[in-house]
């Protein structure tokens, strides 16, 4: 392996025509951080700016194919996982975790698309809880999701469920919230260790946000920055992407990754 070549993040998510979330955010996203996107498919869907029209899981047979083709071959320093489509899938992931315990795995759980559509039913869910969390270095669920996962309403009651589920540690995202700032909250292996960050709302409303989130993080992790150091900058580039964003459609605005206009 060429020492001075980009570190690699493998992706597993799902395909968005648009190019605003799924593969396309994560692959702009790491690309931006300097490092290399590899990545395992695990739905096609049909969408566009404005909601999910229908979600088409592949077979866990052949996501893992996918996976494993890439582990086998290439050094690969973080997971990144997005949309994961349906609980035979999840369980494939799992065991691919499992079996690279030495890989970090960041976590964006998709359990609606940004238009309402539901893309992960209650086994999925229960998978998520009981299976997938314990092999997870970070999740970055949004306050929606982090009540839906915990069965909670108070936040910092979520995030100690969440934790105690197994997931070493969490960042909150607010921007589902009311506050006059956005606030996310990152949880460093308790609920009491905790660390904020605000940032200015935003007006507009976007496709891929949480993709871009996490796959970032999961960039800058490969880099070999802290767990806080990789968190903050993934914020702020987050932001300034968002701030950029584009509006090609009439739905969503799709993220600015690569700092173009």
């Amino acid at each position: 392996m060429n020492p001075s070549a980009p570190p690699i993040v493998l992706c597993f998510s799902g395909h968005d025509p648009t190019g605003g979330a799924g593969i396309h955010a994560d692959i702009e996203a790491i690309a931006a951080a300097g490092c290399h996107a590899a990545s395992a498919i695990t739905c096609n869907t049909i969408q566009n700016t404005h909601n999910v029209q229908q979600l088409l899981p592949l077979t866990a047979k052949l996501f893992r194919q996918q996976a494993v083709a890439v582990l086998d071959d290439l050094p690969v320093a973080a997971i990144k996982i997005g949309l994961i489509g349906d609980a035979k899938i999840c369980r494939e992931i799992t065991a691919l975790l499992r079996d690279h315990p030495e890989i970090p795995a960041i976590l964006d759980p998709v359990l609606a698309a940004g238009g309402g559509t539901e893309l992960a039913g209650s086994e999925l869910l229960e998978s998520i809880r009981q299976e997938l969390l314990p092999h997870i270095e970070l999740a970055t669920p949004n306050s929606i999701e982090s009540r839906r996962i915990a069965e909670r309403d108070n936040l910092h009651e979520s995030a100690a469920t969440i934790l105690d589920m197994g997931c070493r540690n969490l960042l909150i995202t607010g921007t589902h919230e009311t506050s006059d700032q956005v606030i996310n909250t990152l949880y460093q292996g308790s609920a009491e260790n905790r660390q904020s960050w605000e940032w200015p709302r935003l007006t507009d409303s976007y496709h891929g946000s949480g993709c871009t989130l996490a796959s970032a993080i999961a960039a800058r992790i490969a880099l070999g920055l802290s767990l806080a150091e990789a968190v903050e900058q993934a914020q702020d580039y987050t932001w300034q992407s968002l701030h950029q964003a584009n509006k090609f459609g009439n739905g969503q605005a799709l993220p600015n990754r690569l700092g173009r206009r």
